[in-house]
């Protein structure tokens, strides 16, 4: 209680509230650029103009992208398809403001990527030594433009804004396109994403693996994407709200799994906890039980979050005792939601949970790879690996740290340093 006296002690103007809105939005863009920053192989981003016939389309009606590197050896018949992430808009204001950026427009995604070229790191990395399990299957990166995890289908265009709201179609395109290039030959396939595309992993892992022949062996990974409701605990209220406008906005009443909706309020069912029970298709869960986008940005609504909790989110270091408290209690709650919901699935799931600092993995060697230098390793293993041992039934892979109560500063080295010894480690191994 003391720390929400601490919030309510001034109040925030719309002013500041904006100003806050864009800060976060700039750092997961900032976020973006250290992924690739981090990352090795160059790809090039390739805009998919056949699907504007099908209206699959980005809120600002461009043509959307994905990024494409062939598979080789003998992962030539391997396919690894991975959806960006990005949050989410909650109104046509909202949305237009995500047009002035690539996670709204492919336009504005092909004006910031000098060259059209990308990197792939982590496990979307081509390098052999570094990502053993996957390097050489097909990877296909999807750019996230629609704001709805790529779950909308609206057929009239907002005539206030020309918004668009098709992120289901842009969904069924990519996959109509990569059938077409050879991926429902595949004898192995992996749907993931990071984020609000770990949501979407979530939601579209059982029609993914319907593209499929029964022989093929499909898993899905949701990377930071098990965003808990936490009915009972701070900020219930603005999550449940925040969602709702989502769902009201792209109009997925009718799209979300009605294995959901016909149980609960479809708000309810963009939280995985009543999504993961049903799903058939085997599922790996990447997260942090202190997961520093959920803490920072679904606990408070923007108006909310004092400039002491903002230091806070940006040092844990000028944390005091209440905002650690809280930190704390929130991990209880996602660990308790985790563990019930796996114990309701329908099948055996396997997780990764650990306790640093982070949000997103996949896509960074820090997150992923090279994991086990900076902080979160379980069972002596990186991320990576843990998934590799679980995809490829070595093991099924299920830890979650119950030891560390408090959230982990896992920096780790320089990108050089952190690299020769994760090159060492695997060498070695």
């Amino acid at each position: 209680m003391g720390l929400i006296l601490i919030i309510k002690s001034r109040s925030i103007t719309s002013r500041e509230t904006q100003v806050m809105a864009t800060l976060l939005l700039a750092l997961n863009i900032l976020s973006l650029v250290v992924a690739g920053i981090e990352a090795g192989e160059s790809v090039t981003i390739t805009l998919l103009d056949s699907a504007v016939a099908k209206g699959a389309v980005c809120l600002d009606g461009t043509p959307p992208a994905y990024a494409y590197s062939p598979g080789f050896g003998d992962g030539v018949d391997n396919w690894h398809v991975f959806l960006e992430g990005g949050g989410w808009c909650l109104d046509a204001d909202d949305c237009l403001g995500r047009t002035r950026y690539p996670i709204g427009s492919s336009a504005k995604l092909m004006s910031e990527v000098k060259n059209g070229v990308i990197s792939f790191g982590g496990m979307l990395d081509a390098n052999s030594t570094l990502n053993p399990n996957f390097y050489n299957w097909h990877v296909v990166k999807i750019f996230y433009c629609d704001g709805s995890s790529f779950m909308s289908d609206v057929e009239a265009v907002d005539p206030k804004h020309n918004l668009t709201y098709r992120g289901a179609r842009i969904y069924d395109a990519m996959m109509d396109e990569l059938v077409r290039i050879g991926m429902g030959n595949a004898k192995n396939a992996l749907l993931s994403g990071s984020s609000a595309g770990g949501l979407a992993t979530i939601l579209h892992c059982d029609k993914f693996q319907s593209l499929f022949h029964s022989t093929t062996k499909v898993k899905c990974i949701s990377d930071s994407g098990f965003f808990v409701r936490g009915e009972h605990f701070i900020g219930a209220d603005w999550r449940e709200s925040f969602y709702s406008r989502v769902v009201s906005t792209h109009g997925l009443t009718n799209m979300l799994p009605t294995s959901c909706t016909s149980k609960f309020n479809p708000t309810l069912c963009l939280f995985p906890e009543n999504l993961v029970p049903d799903i058939q298709t085997p599922l790996f869960l990447i997260e942090s039980a202190f997961d520093s986008y959920q803490i920072g940005s679904n606990l408070y609504s923007p108006g909310d979050r004092s400039p002491r909790w903002v230091s806070c989110l940006q040092n844990l270091m000028f944390c005091n005792s209440t905002e650690i408290e809280i930190m704390k209690d929130f991990r209880f709650t996602f660990i308790n939601t985790l563990k019930n919901t796996i114990a309701n699935s329908s099948s055996r799931r396997g997780y990764y949970v650990h306790s640093c600092w982070r949000h997103t993995h996949i896509e960074s060697p820090r997150g992923s790879i090279c994991s086990l230098f900076v902080g979160h390793g379980l069972a002596d293993k990186n991320i990576a690996e843990a998934v590799g041992d679980w995809y490829f039934d070595r093991s099924e892979f299920q830890e979650m740290d119950m030891v560390n109560n408090l959230p982990l500063n896992c920096t780790g080295d320089d990108q050089p340093t952190l690299l020769k010894k994760c090159m060492d480690y695997y060498i070695q191994h």
